[in-house]
């Protein structure tokens, strides 16, 4: 079967694709050459691979090049894959890259089977995505503008100390600052800057939040909102950048895809055990959100009125899960404030918090259901 199955790889930028076709044992591609990045052009060329082989199979990294090639392919009855940049071996004594060498490796991983593949949304999907990507651009950009105000303040010589920032209080005093010319052209500007950013954000959440009832994944959105920290937004983002929750079989899984497992490097021995930091090197915007949600664990287990709104509709395992996790995690918090700072204290409460929004996601009863251990 092998012997009849042509392996493709691919290495693709914007200007151009680099491709190295490998037929069955052989231990040399027999055909490395770059061509330019139409899809049309790439159809014709595995058309053409494709002729006399039982099977093709294709991968390349994933990359900002997205994941239309792969789509095309697939179409196209080509069993194609976007491997994990990340999970690539590398050779420690291999110091020559170059795009038809990378083409090259790619085939003969891929037909080792050495190759770990992501995720490929459906396009859906992926629209979806992008606005909550888009939202989390603007509020980076709402912070980066709000230390633009606050540090020209500074440097002339102002600074509002009568309270919190950026509260109702803060923006009246804000509005009434006076500065001599050209300065205070300068502070209009970025106030004006930060309004915009403000307006945009704005926008962005009432879209998200039109939009939540009418996705795919509209269930599972209802049931994280259950719990504490969780609202559509961030609901949504977390949803949209998961996709199909049942592509992970364990809590552990998932933690490990937010980049929230702990590391470790245990060797020489059974007693010999070493566990670090989380590994980071997941998704970081589900991390983010995950350690922000976790924050809210630090205070005792309460329902305030919002949350009772979120929660209306949903069934009674959904809701009894979600008061589970406020009176394990805050247990959880208070024995471990005592020995940890209160930073790490929060990860080890958004790792376990992973654990039962993996549950609330899927929606099984049997994990409702079921004792964390």
């Amino acid at each position: 079967m092998q012997e009849s199955t042509v392996f493709v790889g691919l290495d693709v930028h914007r200007d151009c694709i680099s491709v190295a076709t490998l037929r069955g044992a052989s231990q040399d591609c027999e055909d490395v050459r770059n061509w330019p990045h139409d899809l049309v052009k790439i159809r014709r060329l595995f058309e053409r691979i494709g002729r006399g082989a039982v099977k093709v199979r294709a991968c390349y990294e994933a990359s900002g090049m997205g994941f239309g090639l792969c789509r095309m392919l697939r179409e196209m009855g080509v069993d194609c894959i976007v491997a994990a940049p990340s999970l690539i071996p590398v050779r420690p004594g291999d110091r020559r890259k170059t795009d038809k060498r990378d083409a090259s490796k790619l085939a003969h991983l891929l037909r080792a089977g050495e190759l770990v593949a992501v995720s490929v949304p459906e396009p859906a999907l992926e629209r979806v995505r992008a606005l909550t990507r888009c939202r989390e651009t603007f509020s980076r950009e709402v912070r980066s503008s709000r230390h633009h105000v606050v540090k020209f303040l500074a440097l002339q010589g102002l600074a509002y100390r009568e309270g919190r920032q950026w509260t109702q209080a803060h923006w009246r005093w804000l509005r009434a600052v006076k500065l001599e010319p050209p300065a205070q052209q300068a502070l209009e500007s970025y106030v004006a800057l930060l309004d915009f950013k403000l307006s945009q954000l704005t926008r962005i959440d009432q879209q998200l939040e039109a939009l939540a009832p009418k996705v795919d994944f509209a269930d599972a959105i209802a049931r994280a909102r259950c719990l504490r920290g969780f609202d559509t937004v961030s609901a949504m983002t977390v949803a949209a950048e998961i996709g199909d929750v049942r592509r992970f079989g364990s809590p552990r899984q998932l933690m490990a895809f937010f980049g929230l497992a702990v590391s470790e490097h245990s060797s020489g021995g059974p007693d010999k055990h070493h566990r670090g930091p989380i590994t980071k090197t997941g998704n970081a915007r589900c991390r983010r959100l995950m350690v922000e949600a976790a924050w809210h664990y630090r205070h005792p287990p309460r329902t305030s009125r919002a949350l009772q709104r979120r929660r209306e509709g949903q069934s009674a395992a959904v809701v009894a899960h979600a008061d589970r996790a406020q009176h394990r995690l805050y247990a959880r918090y208070r024995r471990l404030s005592e020995k940890m700072l209160l930073t790490k204290v929060v990860v080890a409460l958004a790792r376990e918090l992973t654990g039962f929004l993996w549950a609330v996601l899927r929606g099984e009863p049997q994990l409702l259901l079921a004792r964390p251990r």
